[in-house]
Formats: C-alpha cells, structure tokens, sequence
C-alpha cells in the first residue's frame, strides 16, 4: 500500500523527487531580482518539489514587514546592509547569509534612440522627468544619487526626479513614458549578454558604492528544510548561470 501513497503523495506535489517530503518556502525579494527569480523558482521546484512562494518589493520595506512578523522564511536583499542588520538583530538563522548577486545601474530609455550607450543624455538635461527609485528604501535609488553627485547634476535634476516606492515603479516611469529616462537595475533591461529593448547607458561601477545583495534565511524558516533547500540551490550552477544571464556579477 505504500507504493501507490508515495505516487499520489508525487502527484498532489506534497512529495520532491527525492522521496522527502515536500515544504513550501515564503520568500521576500528585493524588487530588482523579480525576473531572475522567476525564472529561479521554476527550475527550483522542479529540481527539489517544495513550493516557492515570492512577494517582490523594496528591501528597506520588507525589513519593516520582517520586524512586524511577516511570514517570510528568506530574504533576497537589495542590498547587505539590511541582511546584515536583522543578522545583528537575531532574527536570522546564524551562518546562512551569502551574497547571491552584484547589482548593475543602468540609465535607461524606452526610446531606442534615446541614449547613445554614454551619460550626454543626462548631462544635456533636455527631459522633463528622470525616474529613480525612493533612494531611502532601494539602494538601486541611493545608487542613482550617487551618480548624479558625482557628475555634479544633484541640483539641476533636483525638480525632474520622480521617484518610484521601488526599483519596479520606477522601471514602470520610464517603459510606460512617463519618465523620458530613469536609472535602474541592469537587470529589468537586460537578458543574454545585451540591453533587450529601448536606450541605455550602463553606469560605470565605479561611480556608486558596490550593490551587493545578500540572501539570509529568517528566523520563521530556521526549520524548513525548503528554506535551506533553496539557499543551498541559489548558490549551486544552474542558478548563478541565470543569475549572470541577467547582467548581474557574481562574488
């Protein structure tokens, strides 16, 4: 009798392929890591049988949400500040933070004529409205702000930011032409080795502080062998491989 249980036990996905028992990991992602993990979550069920369940937001967000209880068993940053922090806080699994990813700015266009792979665009300040994340939750928005520093235009672009609650909204401003141009993640624009629609100028790494994004299992998944199942797959070949597929750099 045991056979057929096992089989339907397959069948309902309350079984991986392995034999084990099947769980379900609730995963808070910063919002520029959306498209990648899509792509993650797929190959990572099919490969271990446990559910993914992803919300997509700001970092800065997730880590009020976290500290008011949110069932979240990982964290996928934006940065490694905020892991970090809750690490300090104790309200991770000791040991289990990584950096999954190194992120990319990029300015970008919807208008494939646009911008011509340099900052002249920016400089020229012929535009009405720059998009940039809310630089005080998403460090892709702090990022921008330390570009526009460093190429002294903080001032003159001061009345034309619009700023997105996260990296999502303010790649929203920019795709829908509400916003001429915007900086955000590489990663929004960017799939197998090119920028796959629109203008861009990809922001030298040297003009903002490293975004490194670090990953933590949370204290709610310190027993769920899903949680520890997909850091352990985050790290692994198939997912650094479309991790780098979308202009990220690894560690």
């Amino acid at each position: 009798m045991l056979k057929p249980l096992k089989h339907s036990l397959l069948a309902l996905g309350l079984l991986s392929a392995s034999g084990a028992i099947a769980d379900e990991v609730k995963v808070a992602v910063a919002a520029n890591f959306t498209a990648p993990m899509q792509a993650i979550a797929a190959e990572f069920e099919k490969a271990t049988g446990h559910k993914l369940v992803a919300s997509f937001g700001a970092t800065g967000q997730f880590y009020a949400q976290i500290k008011h209880g949110a069932p979240f068993d990982v964290l996928l940053a934006a940065d490694d500040t905020t892991p970090a922090r809750l690490e300090r806080e104790g309200a991770t699994v000791p040991g289990s933070r990584f950096t999954y990813a190194i992120g990319s700015l990029v300015l970008w266009s919807a208008d494939a004529g646009y911008l011509d792979g340099t900052d002249a665009a920016l400089k020229a300040g012929q535009f009405r409205h720059l998009a940039i994340a809310n630089p005080k939750a998403a460090p892709y928005g702090l990022a921008a702000m330390q570009v526009l520093a460093k190429l002294g235009l903080s001032e003159a672009v001061k009345t034309k930011l619009v700023e997105g609650q996260n990296i999502t909204q303010a790649h929203q401003f920019v795709s829908t032409g509400n916003a001429e141009l915007g900086f955000v993640a590489l990663s929004q624009v960017y799939k197998d080795g090119k920028v796959s629609s629109g203008s861009a100028w990809i922001v030298p790494d040297t003009m903002y502080d490293p975004i490194k994004q670090d990953a933590v299992i949370l204290e709610q998944g310190a027993n769920n062998p899903a949680a520890t199942a997909l850091v352990e797959y985050l790290q692994g070949a198939e997912a650094t491989r479309v991790i780098e597929s979308f202009g990220y750099k690894l560690p």
